[in-house]
């Protein structure tokens, strides 16, 4: 991370996918949509790409609190016309929650137990003003993976991650307590807002109301 005074600048290495981009192409870092800068060959690190974080960025999402050397899930668009496995995931992170656990599903001390191949359990605390937005067996993106909510106990979602996202995703690189990106369902956001225009009160006619109006 570099400080330029404004902005934070990011440098990711990205083998096989820094050569994909061209100046200015968006793409997920961590679930966070960035545009890619700066794109070319570096003799230590390999292809590699910048993004500049605002303060937006640093104060809604984990990126800021990322060190030299911490990995991050790498994403690109889908393009149109292809397959939409997972839901619709924009890029445009709600808040940043607490990984509160990680475990096998599988108890460890099973002589069966096999840690490349067992399945895990995921449990994050969201920030309390994404809460409303969980909803049972719905959608919500952590690190920008597209997950189901298995269970919600009204401050923290549980969801199971097999082995070829726990291996392939930077979740078998989180301790407890890390922050964790989290992306509620637009669709679930859409529906919660109609909801609660809908709650709104008719208008009500008072003296204060036509004297303000000018009656």
């Amino acid at each position: 991370m570099t400080d330029l005074g404004g902005v934070q600048r990011l440098t990711v290495a990205a083998p096989g996918i820094a050569g994909r981009l061209r100046e200015g192409d968006s793409l997920a870092v961590s679930g966070v949509c960035l545009t890619a800068l700066d794109i070319g060959p570096d003799s230590l690190a390999g292809e590699l790409f910048h993004a500049d974080l605002a303060a937006e960025t640093l104060a809604k999402t984990s990126l800021g609190s990322l060190r030299p050397g911490s990995v991050v899930n790498l994403e690109m668009p889908v393009e149109a016309g292809s397959p939409l496995g997972g839901h619709i995931v924009q890029g445009h992170v709600d808040g940043t929650g607490v990984l509160v656990a990680l475990e096998p599903v599988a108890p460890q001390t099973s002589p069966h137990f096999d840690k490349e191949t067992t399945d895990w359990t995921l449990k994050v605390r969201v920030p309390e003003h994404v809460r409303p937005w969980m909803v049972l067996k719905g959608s919500v993106a952590l690190e920008g993976i597209s997950l189901t909510i298995a269970d919600f106990d009204g401050e923290a979602v549980t969801v199971a991650i097999l082995p070829l996202t726990y291996w392939r995703t930077n979740l078998h690189t989180l301790a407890v307590g890390a922050p964790v990106n989290v992306e509620a369902d637009v669709l679930v956001k859409l529906a919660y807002a109609r909801m609660e225009e809908e709650k709104k009160p008719e208008l009500e006619l008072t003296e204060a109301w036509l004297v303000a109006e000018g009656f």
